[in-house]
């Protein structure tokens, strides 16, 4: 059956490819992917998906499926597509988009003689507002049987980990005053958030090697002459594991509850973007995708890095058997987040890795349909 499936994937490269490079040309933001949206959607319709739009009140979110009308288990691709501000698809989105949704298809066109069912979920603002946690609490992978995407990256490398990651906002609320006549009226809101730095600074001795703090003052005061009356700072915090990043946020809350103290301000903590969990590859099922790409020409697989970034991906992995693996797209090194990244992604060379990556994860779900995958293994 691979076989039929490497014809089917390779008479829909033209189609797959121009997919990826009208979202390289049309690059839209997390929860803004219209067109991105659009174009996925209508293609898995034209392949007899059947498609829910939107999700969860989110209007560039869909799950589309593919069912065979008979039992058997469910495998689900995992589409990505929001692009990163002024650099467009410098994260390699647009070809995720492309290839999970290629997989569904290729995989679609054999499934009746097996049972089961093809699911293609797209999911939004990876790089911000991850669509995937929604999906994930909401419980919409409780009856998946497992998840697959492939991420392009400069190395081919198997799924490994990611950081779980809190995204925190400490607005610090003051009184304004004359900053040379009265200040002693005033307190100082743009005070507390260098002490809460200060004290995060201090706290980087004390953590564990994982772990990753840094953050930005979006907000600090409008003129030198009035004492701040508002100041805002937002930190992504990031740990290995979701239970030592449990431990690392109570400490940073303790600092900012310090330097709320140490000045006078009021605090207020929130969340402003979703929390990610680390991620946990199913190794049974890395193992089968790994030999997948192996038999279509792809042999020099590296090891997986331990991840330092985060994605929403992290939360689907800690319900149902997932993976995440890597694609190199170009000959020499790229770095991610670049506008060359971008570039890479419509080269003949991703062209060619695109559907490869197709083919191996519309292998892999074959391997799962047929039960050659022990998914109860981690």
């Amino acid at each position: 059956m691979k076989g039929q499936l490497y014809a089917i994937g390779n008479g829909l490269k033209q189609q797959l490819c121009q997919i990826s490079d009208f979202m390289f040309h049309n690059p839209e933001i997390g929860n803004k992917e219209y067109k991105a949206t659009e174009k996925l959607v209508t293609f898995l319709r034209e392949n007899n998906f059947v498609v829910k739009q939107p999700v969860l009140n989110m209007d560039t979110a869909f799950e589309a499926v593919y069912d065979s009308g008979k039992p058997g288990a469910s495998v689900a691709f995992i589409c990505e597509y929001d692009a990163l501000p002024e650099i467009g698809h410098a994260c390699g989105h647009n070809m995720i988009g492309a290839m999970s949704a290629g997989a569904g298809v290729i995989l679609s066109k054999i499934i009746d003689e097996l049972g089961g069912k093809v699911h293609v979920f797209g999911t939004p603002a990876e790089e911000t507002n991850g669509g995937k946690v929604t999906m994930a609490d909401a419980g919409l992978f409780n009856n998946i049987t497992a998840a697959l995407m492939i991420h392009p990256s400069d190395d081919t490398r198997e799924s490994g980990t990611s950081a779980a990651m809190e995204a925190l906002q400490f607005r610090y609320k003051g009184l304004t005053a004359h900053a040379a006549g009265c200040p002693e009226k005033g307190i100082n809101a743009l005070n507390a958030v260098i002490q809460l730095f200060n004290g995060i600074d201090a706290l980087r001795q004390h953590v564990t090697p994982d772990v990753r703090i840094h953050g930005i003052i979006s907000e600090g005061g409008v003129a030198a002459n009035i004492v701040p009356e508002l100041a805002v700072a937002q930190f992504y915090i990031r740990s290995a594991t979701k239970e030592n990043l449990a431990d690392v946020k109570e400490k940073v809350l303790k600092i900012a509850e310090g330097a709320a103290l140490m000045t006078g301000a009021a605090l207020d903590v929130t969340n402003y973007e979703l929390s990610y969990d680390d991620l946990k590859t199913n190794m049974a099922l890395s193992d089968a995708y790994n030999k997948n790409l192996e038999a279509l020409g792809i042999t020099d697989i590296k090891p997986p890095i331990k991840g330092a970034g985060s994605s929403d991906i992290g939360n689907v992995s800690n319900i149902i058997p997932t993976i995440h693996p890597y694609i190199g797209i170009s000959e020499t090194r790229i770095i991610g987040h670049t506008r060359e990244f971008a570039a890479a992604t419509i080269t003949d060379f991703a062209h060619d890795r695109l559907v490869t990556g197709a083919l191996a994860l519309a292998y892999t779900g074959l391997d799962i349909l047929t039960g050659k995958v022990p998914l109860q293994n981690k």
